[in-house]
């Protein structure tokens, strides 16, 4: 569908209704900028699916008017996209020092670095593209340089919050620029799109300094190896627990591949200090008495391959967790990643390590970088916009913003709850909301990406019924089968399943002869109707569906 050819448009590809894979647009006139481009990780259904990303399918369609992609920060669900995009729509990218050099390894990963025109900005830039003025503000997050962004457009102006809360008391100094937000909201803004993620928990965020309070306690305490888990990018909390090593005399070590890198980023554009000769390689650690060793990891959402589940399972070569050991999972799990976070505690608690988990209060080792209620009702109090679309948010937390909006005098026919594609079309300061573009989910798997709908499929089969070869040697000139057909069972039913073995015989050999009868007797016929009548067959007979896959070898 195309764009109005005048006027303005705001849609999303991504963050809506879900949790990660953040992708906004602002369409003016003929310009577009996009802000965001992130990931997703895969659930237990999609199988050997490594990421997801937004589709693209619109932007490339309108290719020669897409201008820029602006990014607020650097987490994955915000920047985990990026290589793949620029590779089909090559556009400058504006992002803060930090969050550049976040991109820049992923660009150098897939050898497109020297490719991309990445520009520095910061709280204080300005941008002119088209008809659209856009400057920024200062917010806090648990990453380092994040951005707000103002829009001003003929038709008025629109914000985008980024991930934010209020920390007026934040562990890296970089306090919100409320005085920036407050004078943007005098103004008049249009329309506002502000993150969603704790729209439904009450109060205010807690202060990222709590956590760095009890981080020191427990270092005191502990009489062994202290092992902490949490996000690489939370270089806050990386911080606090150098600072906690330092005042306990210990050493650090770091592992994981995400880790390193951007502890690398962090030390070398001046957002982390780690004191000289503090820092180890993981496989010196036993030169140390356990007493004097922290060690830092990767890990804390439970995933597989990730350095703390490898360290739950006695599988780590450079490191292990012993008896007496503390492991502090220094991080909230995300919704869905619960089960995976408690087997590897499971696993903790019988390596006889002291365990400390869980968010909030539960354990003062965590808090959240996104606001709660009292948090966004204050976003909405500065800004006070006339049109307010809630983002990055399952439904219920859009829904939960859209109350809280209510609350500080957003009309309720002003709120958009949309869906990745919805367009909100505004012209004459009128928003509306009756179109949609195309939207949905690339999935990346190993160097292929795409939709991907039958490989996901035949996987899911696979999965659950397993899969049934039959090999068939024939002389294709004589049109002959030479020998009984052999049968092959993967997943499906044991190896000795001979009454099952001596029917799918008999059918498979009455359906060729069937087909010469008819002289319908070529290859792909003969696979065809092989493949359904064995299926009908074993589903008769099993009640299951498997994988059919007849090989003719012509001998």
């Amino acid at each position: 569908m195309q764009s109005m050819e005048n006027g303005l448009s705001i849609f999303a590809l991504g963050g809506l209704n879900e949790i990660g894979k953040n992708m906004y647009a602002i369409e003016c006139g003929e310009d577009i900028v996009l802000i965001d481009c992130g990931n997703k990780f895969p659930d237990e259904s999609l199988l050997g699916i490594d990421l997801i990303i937004p589709d693209i399918s619109y932007l490339i369609e309108n290719k020669e008017r897409v201008r820029a992609l602006i990014v607020t920060h650097g987490h994955e669900d915000h920047i985990g996209g990026v290589p793949f995009f620029l590779k089909k729509i090559n556009v400058p990218v504006y992002a803060t020092r930090f969050t550049l050099g976040l991109i820049e390894i992923k660009l150098k990963e897939h050898r497109y670095l020297r490719e991309s025109e990445l520009i520095e900005i910061h709280s204080d830039s300005t941008v002119q593209i088209g008809d659209m003025d856009i400057s920024f503000f200062q917010v806090n997050h648990s990453i380092p340089d994040c951005l707000g962004i103002v829009f001003n457009t003929p038709e008025g102006t629109i914000v985008h919050t980024g991930d934010f809360k209020f920390d007026w008391t934040p562990a890296n100094d970089e306090r919100p620029e409320i005085h920036k937000m407050a004078e943007v909201g005098n103004k008049g803004v249009l329309l506002l799109l502000s993150e969603s993620t704790n729209a439904e928990r009450p109060g205010y965020t807690p202060s990222e300094q709590m956590v760095g309070k009890n981080l020191e306690q427990l270092f005191i305490r502990a009489n062994r190896k202290v092992f902490v888990s949490t996000f690489a990018s939370n270089v806050s909390r990386i911080q606090q627990v150098v600072e906690a090593s330092q005042k306990t005399n210990r050493k650090l070590a770091l592992l994981g591949r995400s880790m390193v890198n951007v502890v690398k980023v962090a030390r070398e554009r001046g957002y982390l200090n780690i004191p000289k000769g503090m820092l180890i390689e993981a496989r010196d650690m036993k030169e140390f008495p356990p007493e004097m060793v922290t060690v830092l990891c990767t890990g804390s959402q439970g995933e597989a391959m990730a350095a703390l589940s490898r360290l739950s399972t006695g599988n780590y070569r450079d490191a292990e967790i012993l008896p007496e050991d503390t492991v502090i999972l220094a991080a909230g799990p995300i919704p869905g990643n619960e089960k995976n976070v408690t087997r590897i505690v499971d696993n903790l608690y019988k390596l006889g390590a002291h365990v400390i988990y869980g968010s909030g209060s539960s354990s003062g080792m965590h808090v959240s970088g996104h606001g709660y209620q009292e948090d966004l009702r204050l976003m909405l109090t500065l800004m006070k916009p006339k049109y307010f679309v809630p983002i990055h948010g399952e439904y219920r937390m859009l829904h939960h913003h859209r109350l809280l909006a209510e609350s500080v005098g957003v009309e309720e026919e002003n709120t958009f709850i949309l869906k990745n594609g919805d367009v909100v079309d505004i012209e004459n300061s009128v928003a509306r909301s009756t179109r949609s573009i195309p939207s949905g989910n690339t999935y990346i798997d190993g160097v292929d990406i795409g939709n991907m709908e039958f490989v996901l499929r035949d996987r899911k089969q696979i999965s659950e019924d397993g899969m049934l070869m039959i090999i068939i040697p024939m002389n294709k000139q004589e049109e002959k089968v030479l020998t009984n057909p052999e049968f092959i069972s993967r997943g499906f039913v044991d190896q000795n399943f001979s009454e099952l073995r001596k029917g799918m015989n008999r059918i498979t050999l009455e359906t060729i002869n069937e087909l010469h009868e008819a002289n319908r007797y070529s290859w792909n016929t003969l696979k065809k109707q092989i493949k359904r009548s064995i299926a009908k067959y074993v589903k008769d007979r099993t009640k299951k569906e498997p994988m059919i896959i007849p090989i003719l070898l012509d001998i």
